[in-house]
């Protein structure tokens, strides 16, 4: 599956929900299937910076493809990283790069996340993009 189908997926799985109540309710239920991070590499130098709650992300180069592993100390952040996991983990750093990640704004999610939220969100996708653009340098 491609980055632009999950990000499809992403849109319809949103789609079927009328409010946002029960859109958080979703993110979070992602959260608790984002594959997690090895709890010995929730190091400081993992933590992503911006984020309101601490956010461990880990990516290792395997055939090629960026596996991304991470963690949140808060349900909804924890969500929030899931979903962007699900659309980049086991992808290639250049196709991450490139990456238009349009879903987050087609589900309204940037909008009705608070701003320290949001600032946090692009903080995960900044983070996320420079892992795949240093293992590219490697």
């Amino acid at each position: 599956m491609t980055i632009e189908q999950k990000q499809q997926e992403i849109i319809d799985d949103f789609s079927i929900y009328d409010d946002w109540m029960e859109k958080y309710e979703y993110i979070i239920e992602l959260g608790k299937e984002l594959p997690l991070i090895d709890p010995e590499k929730k190091t400081d130098d993992r933590l992503i910076e911006g984020c309101q709650s601490r956010v461990w992300l880990d990516a290792a180069i395997e055939n090629n493809k960026l596996q991304l592993t991470a963690d949140s100390d808060a349900i909804i952040t924890k969500g929030i990283i899931g979903l962007l996991i699900r659309v980049l983990d086991n992808e290639t750093p250049e196709d991450i790069v490139k990456s238009d990640l349009h879903f987050i704004s087609d589900i309204g999610l940037q909008e009705h996340l608070s701003p320290t939220r949001a600032n946090g969100l692009l903080s995960m996708v900044k983070k996320i993009k420079l892992l795949a653009l240093s293992s590219l340098a490697k």
